[in-house]
């Protein structure tokens, strides 16, 4: 292929993702190297890594989004709302737009076979999972309006939530893709949120 040029930020970034995404759902994680990914792409590993720290990175390209969420739902909320209702707004939010984060995106069957294919993409999500709740303690420690124990609500929000999401990409695995998977996701979101109000916060 021949090589475009590397310059181009978004754009080179977005390309390489792209790229990455089709050769892994091909192929599955493990089976792809860097180098391919580059090759695809038609930019050098050295571009690739200038774009993304880690080969999983590649894959998980929506961390970034996901802990400007968790500290745009505390730093943001309205005033007079509570963090448990501004981390429930949030997860609603993702529930109505269907988003790639919720689990229930129409396309995430792909995603979830891949992460459930790869010891390493397992062992990163829950990398992941970690780095969020350190994200949420240390926006929940700096709040002045939150009085209540920061790691604590923090732990339990986010394996609730890793919880809710692999419950969500069993039954999209099993090929439930129907309206009643989302209310159950719905459901258990709100016996999520129901139990941080009454044992949390």
């Amino acid at each position: 292929m021949p090589r475009t040029s590397e310059r181009g930020g978004p754009q080179t970034r977005e390309r390489i993702r792209e790229a990455a995404a089709i050769l892994f759902f091909e192929r599955g994680y493990d089976a792809v190297t860097v180098a391919e990914v580059a090759r695809a792409a038609g930019v050098s590993s050295v571009t690739v890594f200038n774009h993304f720290a880690r080969k999983e990175d590649l894959f998980f390209d929506r961390t970034t989004d996901a802990v400007e969420l968790v500290q745009s739902a505390i730093r943001d909320r309205a005033v007079g709302t509570d963090v448990v209702t501004a981390l429930e707004n949030m997860s609603l939010r993702l529930s109505e737009e269907r988003s790639p984060l919720s689990g229930i995106d129409p396309r995430s069957e792909e995603f979830f076979r891949t992460v459930a294919g790869s010891p390493a993409l397992i062992s990163r999500a829950r990398e992941i999972a970690a780095e969020l709740q350190d994200v949420l303690i240390a926006e929940l420690e700096r709040d002045a309006d939150f009085s209540g124990d920061a790691k604590l609500l923090a732990a339990f929000f986010i394996a609730g939530y890793s919880s809710l999401l692999v419950t969500t990409a069993g039954r999209v695995l099993a090929g439930d893709r129907d309206e009643s998977m989302v209310d159950d996701h719905r459901t258990r979101l709100d016996r999520l949120f129901a139990a941080l109000r009454n044992g949390v916060a």
